[in-house]
């Protein structure tokens, strides 16, 4: 379920899948491995520069390059993934 973003539809999907094939892999308590999971994923198909924070209870504040950035919830996490911003 998608809470907010400016992705493109393509990239949605992409972000969606990576999440449900990291769950696939690690344990659901493991946050650290599925974030660099979808991380890798991004940034080896989308270019460098790629953050994924992972979790059920976070806060945050970052500035992104528009049009890199979702924020859903999967199972029992949500998912932040970006594309940092220089100024």
């Amino acid at each position: 379920m998608i809470q907010d973003t400016d992705m493109p539809v393509k990239m949605q999907m992409k972000a969606m899948t990576s999440a449900s094939q990291a769950l696939d892999l690690y344990d659901v308590s493991d946050c650290k491995s599925i974030a660099a999971h979808i991380k890798k994923e991004f940034d080896s198909i989308y270019g460098s520069g790629w953050q994924c924070v992972v979790g059920s209870n976070f806060g945050c504040f970052f500035t992104h390059k528009h049009g890199t950035f979702i924020y859903f919830c999967l199972e029992t996490l949500n998912f932040l993934v970006f594309k940092g911003a220089s100024h």
